[in-house]
């Protein structure tokens, strides 16, 4: 297997190889996978067994319509089914949003999920690439990426929440803002993915908030929520008129009848399910933890149910992805082939505890085993860490000219010694400005440029100010400034208080990667451990998990308004 590995990851381009192709590869073991972004818990073995006992019926017949299978998801979201259309995964939507919604151009910040990048520019679509700094941890400042749309005139504004690969996390009030900031778009699109292992907030999905509103669409995904990705189903959501043309160009038979037997089934399952959310929540704490203590990582805060870590200096990616897969059966995600990353960085999906054991010790063995030698290449020319240096030239100097070259550079501009031996602090980033504690009146000069709110076709166009009408008025997109903490933190902590800014009645972001204390969303070193409100954007101890009487109406539209 070992001669295959490379050319079986050089074959597709921004993503992984298939579980399948890598099993037939390893004579029919499949690795423990830290690849792929699913539930470990969910179905459960009752459930699996379930659905084996009817495989023959199954596979054998034809599934309900589209629409039958649609109005039984809707009535466990409690959302109307004219508001919603299921795709055959939540790349299928994806395709129908870039052919019918997307006229000209999409904004999209990088690194992040590649059908956002490649699907427009398959298409003749201009793909207008915002870069996320390592230097802040990957942080979606708002404010800045509204001002590089308008600069490009861009037609259509997507994000991420949280975001693929790194996790990083937007507060429900600030993406409501940044969505009527950007009302007079031709779209935007929140896509939801992984929000369900998010708890930096107890309500924190838009869908509520996109049902209102002309111009915007949120996309959720159920094969990583549920565990089954090979199902492939997802929905979107949005006002009648948007989710009636995506769902009218969709095939009768789009869905399969697995996924229909699944939407079926999960009215008897809120427990499980939520207790599987739980368990992976809990699961992401200790991961974190355990790779904290392998030198010279560093491990940024996530609201998904995967880790982005950086690798030490001199760690050539591949040749870790490599060595984990062919030397200890572990396969993890490079991250080299996405947009805006380089082979310096893996996301790793977060798993139970003692598959994270027998990763970590892989981890040690591949970059630590030998002391005469380094384990990995060391790279004298510093000229960069693997393929997606590369990309990130072609790509945004094809699609972003003037202004945004140079991200490759950017995008290797790592510290230039080894990690010390001894852990040493972490510098905080710098404050920022918070935003009032009450509402105040807008400043002459709004962090937002200025736009001009359109009616969608078939969609009435507001006609009273969006307060008027319920919806809180705008305001700056300054976030929370880190407060110091007035004792000495941990050798590579942050020295950031861990509390959350008091709520205010006012729109009051919390920080952006759903990390108290962690202004602009500073990188974790290496070797300080991490605590529970780190990891977890918490400052309080963690509640116990729900314990609904039965069924999903117990607890409530728990796929899309659920953060336990």
């Amino acid at each position: 297997m070992a001669g295959n590995v490379t050319s079986l990851f050089r074959g597709t381009a921004a993503h992984s190889p298939s579980m399948a192709a890598l099993t037939r590869e390893g004579d029919g073991a499949g690795p423990v996978d830290f690849c792929i972004p699913c539930n470990p818990y969910f179905p459960t073995p009752a459930m699996f067994d379930e659905l084996a006992g009817r495989l023959r019926e199954i596979i054998t017949y034809y599934p309900s319509s589209a629409d039958t299978i649609t109005s039984e998801l809707c009535s466990l979201l409690q959302l109307p089914p004219q508001c919603v259309a299921m795709g055959n995964g939540s790349t299928e939507l994806i395709t129908w949003i870039d052919h019918l919604l997307v006229r000209e151009s999409l904004a999209i910040p990088v690194p992040t999920f590649g059908r956002w990048t490649d699907q427009p520019m398959e298409t003749g679509k201009r793909v207008d690439m915002f870069p996320l700094q390592e230097s802040t941890g990957f942080a979606l400042d708002l404010a800045s990426y509204a001002k590089f749309i308008r600069s490009r005139g861009t037609k259509v504004a997507v994000i991420c929440n949280p975001n693929n690969p790194d996790g990083g996390f937007l507060p429900r009030q600030s993406v409501i803002q940044f969505m009527d900031a950007m009302a007079d778009l031709d779209l935007v699109v929140i896509d939801e993915s992984f929000l369900e292992f998010a708890d930096a907030e107890s309500e924190p999905s838009v869908v509520e908030d996109a049902v209102m509103r002309p111009n915007v669409i949120v996309l959720r995904s159920l094969g990583k929520n549920f565990g089954l990705h090979g199902i492939r189903f997802g929905y979107m959501v949005a006002n009648p008129s948007l989710a009636g043309k995506v769902r009218s160009m969709l095939p009768k038979w789009n869905l399969n009848s697995f996924a229909e037997t699944v939407v079926f089934m999960l009215k008897n399952h809120g427990k499980e399910y939520m207790e599987s959310l739980h368990m992976v929540r809990r699961d992401r704490l200790d991961m974190a933890r355990q790779l904290s203590a392998l030198p010279g990582l560093t491990i940024y805060p996530s609201q998904g149910n995967f880790l982005f870590v950086r690798l030490p200096v001199g760690a050539e990616g591949t040749v870790v992805r490599d060595r984990l897969l062919t030397e200890h059966r572990i396969l993890v995600r490079e991250c080299g082939n996405k947009v805006g990353s380089s082979s310096r960085f893996l996301r790793l999906v977060v798993r139970p505890q003692s598959d994270v054991r027998r990763l970590v010790a892989g981890l040690e063995q591949v970059l630590f085993g030998s002391r005469q030698e380094t384990a990995v290449p060391e790279l004298s020319n510093g000229t960069g860490y693997g393929s997606g240096t590369a990309m990130v030239d072609r790509l945004v100097g094809a699609t972003n000219g003037a202004g945004m070259q140079g991200l490759a550079a950017q995008a290797n501009a790592w510290p230039g010694q080894p990690a010390p031996a001894v852990p040493q602090p972490v510098a905080a980033a710098a404050p920022q400005p918070s935003l009032p504690s009450a509402p105040q009146p807008r400043p002459a000069a709004s962090p937002y440029p200025a736009q001009q709110p359109a009616a969608a076709p078939g969609y009435p166009a507001p006609q009273q100010p969006l307060a008027a009408q319920g919806y809180p008025a705008p305001q700056p997109a300054s976030w929370p400034a880190a407060a110091q903490s007035p004792g000495a933190m941990p050798a590579q902590m942050p020295p950031a208080a861990m509390q959350a800014p008091a709520p205010s009645p006012g729109l009051q972001p919390a920080a952006q990667t759903g990390m108290p204390g962690m202004a602009g969303g500073a990188s974790m070193g290496a070797q300080g451990g991490l605590t529970a409100a780190q990891v977890r954007g918490r400052t309080q101890p963690e509640p116990p998990p729900p314990q609904p009487s039965g069924g999903w109406g117990a607890v409530g539209a728990m796929l899309y308004n659920q953060a336990g």
